[in-house]
Parts: C-alpha cells; structure tokens; sequence
C-alpha cells in the first residue's frame, strides 16, 4: 500500500492588499495553535504549497497566492460515513469482495472528497470493515479517481494481512489497458524507473530513472493494437506504485490519451490539420478522463488457498474512443 497520497488541510487565499509577508508568519495568522517551528518543518517537509508548489518558510506571500497545507493524514477523524452507492460488484464471498469501479469515483475520502467515494459505498454495504495501517477499511490497493476497473477489499482481518502481504510481494496479477500519445515502437518492453511526487507539481508524479529519489516501479507493456498517432497497449504492473502507468508513459513519451494532469488532454501527435484537431475533440468528450481501466485482477484467495482472476470488459467511453480511433486510421491510410 502507498502512502504518497497528501491530504490538504488548510487552504488560504491571500487578499489583494496582503503586504509581502514570510509564509510562515501568514500561516500563523490563520492556523490555531500552530508553532511557527511545525510550520517550518512542514515547509522544509515539501508540505506547504503556493499556487501548487512546495515552497521554503521564508516564501514571501503576494496578493492572491492560494496557500495550502498538505499532509499524509486525513485532515479530520470520524469522516466516515455509510452511504448507499450503487456499486458494481463481480464477486463476493465472506472473505474479500471484487468491485468494478466506475469512471469518476474516488477510492476513499481524502482530497476534499469526503462522500460519494468507493469505502463510504462499502461500508453501507459489508459491517465492520477491517482497518488498514492508513485507516482506510477494506483496501489494500487502489485505482485513482478517473481510472476504472477491478479492485479487491479484504472483509476480514485475515484477508487485510493476506492480500496486503501478496500486494507487498507482487504476486498479485494486474493488468490495465491504456491508450497513449504515439505511435510505441517496441511491441514489447519494460519501463523501470523510481517514481516519487514531483519536485515542481505536487499533483503529479514523476520518474526518477538514476533512483536518487521516489520509490522502485516496473511496468510491463505489450502493444495490442496501433491507431496512426496513438497506440493501445497492455500493461502488467510488478510494483503498484502512485500514478505508475500514467507517469511511466509519460517518461518515455507517450502521455496517456486525455490525462490532463499529465498533459495528454493536448494533441500530442498527429497533423495541424483544423480536421484532424475537431477530430482529437470529439474523442476527448466521448472519454473525458485518462484512458486508463484495470482490466484484469489475480490474487490467491486467502481461505481457500485457490487462485482466482477476473476480468472487465473495457467501459464504454473507452470503447468508444478506439472504435473512432480505429476509423479514423483505416481511412487516413486509405486515402
């Protein structure tokens, strides 16, 4: 499990008379009880934030800098609570349950999502969810927001130490589709790489391929099918790492299709052709979010000892997006 997840917990907009002033000192203004020495070591942590970028104590604050505060703990305790979401569940027993999640929902609170997410559904669902060393019931993996796909929760406090340790020793089967910028050269390869939060945007993460920084990653890809300026491929996952397919491709330079937070929501590829972009257009609104969906999941059950997989079909948004790319290539190679 990863615990590179930053949760804000102040958030000040500075008005536009604000005197140039330390950030230290400003936040000392807003936050109750704050030491000027925790905000200083918050600073030197990465943890405080202006305009989305980690900033030093001695940061002099300017009319109308957002200042934020992040840290790797939820802001508030007790966030919890049960709602009754539709979810999509592929398997359940009375040890784990395997959930197809949809596009658009958050895995669990956290980022000012404190309802609507994946656990407030699962906790409506299944009583007494064991905990997690990050107080987050049921997982030991997770699948970002705008990703789609197959997950697994432990329901018991043996399928919690269980899964989590086959996670821990990547035993587990992970396979994703994603559609990316470009055309992959190799029909096969690996991109290794550390993978730890950005230096210049703390919303991204970013590959560190001499190891000086971030933590070990491994991604296994097969192109499956090439559609003139952007290409399907498979990807196996050996680490589960934050953003790890995203920021993998986007190292070797294939951002995946329409990932704003990666640039993918760009052409990054193709003509200058006004038909072409009105083209790019339309596949970006028929799949507004990162082409990314956990396709498959294997793991072996925890009572039963037995290996288990499941598969998803690819959601329809994603489907839809291939089929155009798919017409689109056939017909600029035809003409």
């Amino acid at each position: 499990m990863d615990n590179d997840e930053l949760y804000e917990h102040y958030r000040f907009i500075a008005n536009e008379g604000q005197a140039p002033l330390r950030v230290d000192k400003f936040l000392m203004n807003f936050i109750e009880n704050a030491t000027r020495n925790k905000i200083q070591q918050a600073a030197k942590a990465g943890n405080i934030l202006v305009n989305e970028i980690p900033v030093k104590a001695n940061y002099k604050i300017k009319p109308k800098d957002e200042v934020k505060v992040v840290l790797a703990y939820p802001p508030h305790e007790n966030l919890l609570v049960a709602e009754n979401l539709p979810l999509d569940i592929v398997y359940e027993d009375q040890d784990v349950i395997v959930v197809n999640k949809s596009p658009g929902m958050v895995v669990h609170p956290g980022h000012g999502n404190y309802s609507g997410t994946l656990v407030n559904g699962l906790i409506h669902h299944i009583e007494n969810l064991p905990n997690n060393s990050s107080d987050r019931p049921g997982l030991v993996h997770r699948i970002d927001k705008d990703t789609s796909g197959l997950l697994v929760v432990a329901k018991t406090e043996h399928a919690m130490v269980h899964l989590s340790k086959q996670f821990f020793d990547k035993t587990t089967e992970r396979l994703y589709y994603a559609l990316v910028w470009g055309s992959v050269e190799e029909d096969k390869g690996t991109i290794k790489g550390n993978i730890g939060r950005s230096l210049k945007d703390r919303m991204q993460m970013s590959v560190f391929p001499d190891g000086e920084y971030g933590k070990p990653a491994v991604t296994h890809y097969e192109v499956i099918e090439r559609f003139t300026y952007v290409t399907l491929v498979k990807c196996r996952l050996e680490t589960g790492r934050t953003h790890q397919i995203r920021a993998h491709f986007k190292h070797i330079g294939h951002t995946l299709f329409n990932d704003e937070r990666y640039g993918g929501n760009q052409i990054l590829k193709g003509t200058t052709f006004s038909k072409y972009k009105q083209f790019v257009d339309n596949c970006f609104k028929e799949l507004p979010r990162q082409a990314l969906h956990a396709k498959t999941l294997g793991f072996v059950h925890p009572r039963s000892g037995k290996y288990l997989e499941f598969n998803s079909e690819l959601p329809i948004d994603i489907q839809n997006c291939i089929e155009k790319w798919r017409r689109y290539s056939k017909s600029s190679t035809t003409e």
